[in-house]
């Protein structure tokens, strides 16, 4: 197994890696920011190396300096976390290059579902289900204009490079896709770079879910079951649920043998999610494939009681996977599990003015970081004040008692953290 691992990653993700490399005996190395020389994953990690700048895009971001602390902490693997490098062709390359191991799939994985366009004719070949139109890039409105009469209102045009809801266009008829569709090009040229778009059908009502799945570099794959995260703010996921109470054993089943064989035909290993768009008569089709750890991630790792992270180590050393499909229990009979994210651009300057200031501190403190907490419907309330979706939709998660684990980014209170955009809660609903 690794006697070393650098986290090329900060905050609650490289916090989250540097517990389990504890657990399996592996020491860590934590990268971090001048800003960032305090902060908690720093104080966790066997050691640290600070690559100096202010912000991400002169740290974090730069492989070059990432690389450089790798050959210098003489690390064995890399653990990219979610965001920043996760999900760059180039840095995984560069790691192999210098005889270290990328803990994550294939470049080849990566490379073919990072482009939108390029995954959906990948997942068509494959058999997979996928939304109709988008197989093409759409280089002006006049293609678009005669795109949208093959496919029909309404319809969405979307970034081939996007993420993140940017680049994105919902259009109902001609009118809408006439005054969007330049916009829906200057935004992704802005925000990735690469102005390339295509138009798809737009399906109304719809449910997202998302299969994760698990693979060994032998070929052998298993799914860990559905998060449904159809609850969102401008394309950002809220909550997340498992299993989802949309999903019934026939078309689970269905969505999972096609996120299965999509990661086949790409040779996928380490853990990846096949995301889904489900309409109201359950016809789903594929959306994107996120090839890395995803923030979610522990919503599924509380129900069926595997180590996601543990997996993935275990699988980049070339160890075959040690559960098999029937091994996977779900916890689905006696409670809900929801997972929220609070993200800065949503918090605005009065927000804990709205809310009880010592809401997430009140309750009783358990083990491992965990409080209990009293009423849910407090839950509702904050996230309408803060305007994250109507109250309306989020009944469902009314609870006498809610058990939730908070993870800090930083040694603050948690209204502290809210403020700061910078908290993850994931929280238990019991029935």
């Amino acid at each position: 197994m690794f006697k070393k691992i650098l986290i090329a990653n900060r905050g609650e993700i490289a916090c989250r890696v540097i517990k389990t490399a504890k657990k399996m005996g592996i020491k860590t190395v934590a990268i971090c920011s001048d800003p960032d020389l305090n902060s908690p994953h720093v104080n966790l990690a066997d050691e640290y190396i600070n690559i100096g700048g202010n912000t991400s895009a002169e740290s974090y971001l730069i492989i070059e300096k990432i690389i450089k602390a790798v050959e210098n902490s003489n690390a064995d693997a890399v653990h990219p976390g979610y965001g920043f490098l996760s999900e760059n062709v180039a840095f995984r390359d560069e790691v192999n290059k210098i005889g270290k191991i990328f803990i994550g799939p294939p470049s080849q994985a990566i490379s073919l579902m990072g482009d939108k366009i390029e995954s959906k004719k990948i997942a068509k070949e494959a058999g997979v289900s996928v939304v109709p139109g988008g197989l093409d890039v759409i280089k002006d409105l006049k293609k678009a204009l005669s795109e949208s009469k093959k496919i029909g209102f309404p319809l969405m045009v979307k970034a081939s490079a996007g993420g993140g809801g940017k680049g994105m266009r919902i259009a109902f008829n001609e009118k809408e896709l006439k005054e969007n569709f330049n916009s829906a090009v200057n935004e992704a040229k802005s925000s990735f770079g690469d102005d390339r778009v295509f138009i798809e059908k737009f399906i109304e009502f719809p449910k997202h879910i998302e299969i994760q799945v698990l693979g060994d570099q032998f070929g052998n794959f298993i799914h860990l079951g559905e998060r449904e995260c159809s609850i969102q703010r401008r394309h950002q996921k809220v909550i997340e649920e498992a299993p989802s109470s949309f999903v019934d054993n026939q078309l689970r089943e269905k969505m999972v043998d096609h996120a299965i064989k999509l990661s086949k035909a790409v040779g996928y290993y380490s853990a990846g999610t096949v995301e889904f768009v489900v309409d109201k008569n359950k016809n789903f089709y594929f959306l994107e494939m996120n090839t890395r750890l995803q923030v979610e991630h522990p919503v599924t790792e509380l129900i069926t009681g595997i180590d996601l992270v543990e997996q993935m180590i275990k699988v980049a050393y070339g160890e075959k996977l040690e559960v098999q499909q029937k091994d996977i229990q779900f916890n689905d009979t006696k409670k809900l599990v929801y997972f929220l994210v609070i993200d800065n651009p949503c918090i605005k300057d009065d927000f804990p003015k709205k809310v009880n200031k010592n809401y997430f501190c009140k309750g009783n403190k358990l083990d491992d970081e965990q409080v209990e907490i009293q009423d849910g419907k407090l839950i509702i309330g904050m996230l309408h004040e803060a305007k994250y979706c109507e109250p309306s939709d989020l009944r469902k998660i009314s609870a006498n008692k809610i058990t939730g684990r908070f993870c800090p980014y930083r040694n603050s209170t948690p209204i502290e953290e809210l403020k700061s955009g910078m908290g993850n809660v994931f929280i238990k609903l019991a029935r």
